[in-house]
């Protein structure tokens, strides 16, 4: 499990800790059965609270990205190669969903935010 913490960024910690090991999660990088750290530790290592750590375990779990075990720990849940492509396309259209509003706001038609996208992608 690799994750960096920005204490800059506009999103909460426990926002970017969820995001980066669900793209971990879902790319195959943590595999089916990975424990995670316990919160206490994964809180220590990162300095953030324990408040912080086990929110995003907990958003993790809800999301059925992990399962917890008690007494044993939080390991990552078992997907078919097709129910990590529905839950990545599920968060993803949930995000793009924000987005578009965003742009929508500022005037942008389709097209135009189509052109930005390639510029930076």
């Amino acid at each position: 499990m690799n994750v960096t913490i920005s204490n800059t960024s506009e999103k909460p910690i426990y926002q970017q800790l969820y995001e980066q090991i669900s793209a971990q999660i879902l790319k195959g990088e943590l595999e089916s059965g990975y424990c995670l750290p316990p919160i206490r530790q994964a809180a220590l290592e990162l300095h953030v609270s324990v408040i912080t750590v086990k929110k995003a375990w907990e958003e993790l779990e809800r999301s059925g990205l992990i399962n917890t075990v008690t007494g044993k720990g939080c390991f990552v849940a078992e997907f078919s190669r097709g129910e990590m492509l529905r839950i990545r396309n599920e968060m993803v259209l949930k995000q793009m969903e924000s987005d578009t509003d965003y742009y929508k706001s500022f005037g942008l038609t389709f097209d135009e935010v189509i052109g930005l996208l390639n510029k930076i992608y």
